[in-house]
């Protein structure tokens, strides 16, 4: 069977797979499964009650849940009858959920909580188009999900929903992704089922995918990055089992035994320093073989690199220690998919040591969503890098100032009612400006640097990588969010907030009284795990990198709050905003 439309992905299905647990999910503390033949029949049931609703080729219907098996009958059903979805954030402001909702002209909204129905509810006098929603859990005074599906089962179209299939083409509307950005209005990417589809077959042997594979779903399918991953399980037959949150990751782990999950960046440094905490609590030899397992681990070289002496010495550490890592994943990994933002290259080397294969990537809503990732393969790796470009694009380094550019097949249709953002971002040749900075290593495996529009100039006119400073700052693991500034200063500097979680153990293991968030601020011996960090850390920088005076902040950057993006994006200028007393401290400038 060809697969031109994402939906014919669930027809394979339907025709070749019996599984009975394509997709799961956790209700009542049990793993609940949705057997392929279910997942399909609930799709004609989505498919029939949209007809029910009038809905036609084109229109828009929004989803705004957690991920959840719902969500995909949802998504597959509407694709089938050419209906176009435009998924949101359950965390965005209401400023945004109302613009997107309007913009988009979404007719019914499918959510999963009260919170985002009282979202909802804020704003519904400036919301013309929307008619209905329903929601996946219950809420009071809410139309639930099974009332829609009985509707579809009431007046299943089977047959009209079979000749509107007939009628959509690969080169039609599958979604719209509106991405919030770091400044102004979000921006909805018009992804086609081309898009999706060309980047899926790209990326089909990235790694040895097999039907009994089990992948654990926890970053938001509302974002591409998921959606596109989701996508290529389903493609490859392997069941998806959505995580509860963020913090059960590590049970559900243990439970289901995943062979892959993704994640971006944050959420591996956070497995890392669980890792270190309890390591950190060892004494005596099991305390000297965790740190010579750390060191040897910060040191890895692939392909046996290091030489016959280190690896005697890591197969110890593997015996005493990395197998219990692996075991706190499920056992079973093959590989963790890392995206969204730079991987830190020590952790890619602990984890490399270990055995759990860390694959980093890049790319973008607007390019759908691979443009380059490492795979399994000899010499298809390298740290520090992004890995080679996917086969069926084209990536080339501009000239003039090193900006990522990219044409192909997964490359968006454009910005929807935007045609002047779209003639910004592609050019006459057909070249997407990514407006990442990046090279290629040994002419293959690129390499991102920096973000184009994050660089700027200190007063000597030297440029300056935040990003860069701020992931070297973040590898210490007291410092849990900062931002790095000093556009025109003489010195660079950075607003850092810590970890107070992992203060607060280094507090209780060293007998220091602990007070509250606001107090332990000033803690000096706080204060010098962090300056130390940035001492060391200097040695490595230019002299005009050095960062110098920084300021410890008691805040919490948020999704919610607006000051970074979905994604973990920094929104520098809202942040600015709201730190301009200790930015002005830093720099002695008076207010």
């Amino acid at each position: 069977m060809e697969i031109n439309r994402v939906f014919d992905i669930l027809d394979k299905l339907k025709a070749n797979s019996s599984k009975t647990d394509i997709l799961n999910s956790k209700e009542n503390k049990n793993w609940v499964n949705v057997s392929v033949d279910s997942f399909f029949e609930n799709t004609q049931f989505v498919a029939s009650s949209l007809l029910q609703f009038n809905l036609q080729k084109n229109d828009v219907i929004a989803i705004m849940a957690n991920n959840r098996p719902e969500w995909n009958f949802v998504d597959y059903g509407a694709q089938q009858i050419g209906v176009v979805t435009a998924p949101i954030y359950p965390t965005i402001s209401e400023a945004d959920l109302k613009f997107i909702l309007n913009h988009s002209e979404a007719k019914l909204i499918f959510i999963s909580d009260k919170a985002i129905y009282q979202k909802l509810v804020a704003i519904e006098s400036e919301l013309p188009y929307l008619t209905t929603v329903f929601s996946f859990n219950s809420i009071d005074g809410v139309k639930h999900f099974s009332e829609f599906l009985q509707i579809g089962k009431q007046h299943l179209a089977t047959e009209k929903i079979a000749t509107i299939k007939t009628t959509i083409i690969e080169n039609d509307l599958l979604t719209i992704l509106y991405t919030s950005g770091t400044t102004g209005v979000p921006k909805g990417v018009m992804i086609s089922h081309k898009n999706m589809l060309s980047n899926v077959k790209a990326c089909q042997d990235f790694a040895p995918f097999k039907t009994s594979w089990r992948a654990l779903s926890f970053l938001p399918l509302n974002h591409v990055y998921e959606r596109f991953l989701n996508t290529l399980y389903l493609f490859h037959g392997v069941s998806i089992y959505y995580a509860e949150n963020f913090e059960t990751i590590g049970d559900n782990c243990r439970e289901i035994h995943p062979q892959i999950f993704v994640a971006v960046p944050r959420v591996i440094e956070r497995v890392l320093e669980k890792i270190c905490a309890a390591g950190d609590k060892l004494t005596g030899f099991k305390k000297y073989v965790f740190d010579l397992s750390i060191r040897l681990a910060e040191k890895y070289e692939l392909n046996g690199a290091n030489g016959i002496w280190y690896e005697l010495q890591r197969k110890l550490c593997d015996v005493l220690v990395y197998k219990k890592w692996r075991a706190a994943v499920g056992g079973n990994i093959v590989c963790i998919v890392s995206g969204g933002a730079a991987l830190n290259t020590r952790l890619e080397r602990i984890f490399f040591c270990a055995k759990l294969t860390m694959l980093q990537g890049y790319g973008l809503t607007e390019t759908c969503v691979v443009v380059a990732v490492n795979r399994f393969g000899k010499n298809e790796i390298m740290f520090s890098t992004v890995g080679p470009i996917v086969q069926n694009l084209e990536v080339k380094i501009a000239e003039e100032d090193g900006e990522i550019l990219m044409r192909g097949p997964s490359l968006m249709l454009g910005y929807y009612k935007n045609p002047q953002a779209t003639k910004e971002v592609i050019d006459s040749e057909g070249w997407f400006h990514t407006g990442d900075v990046g090279q290629f290593i040994n002419n293959k495996f690129l390499k991102i640097t920096d973000r184009k529009k994050e660089i700027f100039k200190n007063s000597a006119g030297k440029y300056i990588s935040p990003i860069m400073l701020e992931n070297k700052l973040k590898e210490n693991k007291y410092v849990e969010q900062c931002m790095v500034v000093g556009e025109g200063q003489k010195f660079v500097s950075a607003i850092i907030i810590p970890s107070f979680t992992n203060f607060k153990e280094y507090c209780t293991n060293n007998n220091i009284e602990w007070l509250d968030n606001a107090t332990m601020l000033n803690n000096e011996e706080l204060k010098k795990l962090i300056t130390n960090h940035i001492k060391v850390l200097n040695q490595t920088l230019a002299p005009h990198e050095q960062l110098k005076r920084c300021e410890l902040i008691n805040a919490n950057w948020t999704v919610e709050g607006g000051e970074i993006t979905p994604k973990l994006s920094l929104k520098r200028k809202i942040i600015i905003e709201k730190h301009l007393q200790t930015i002005n401290k830093i720099f002695l400038v008076e207010a």
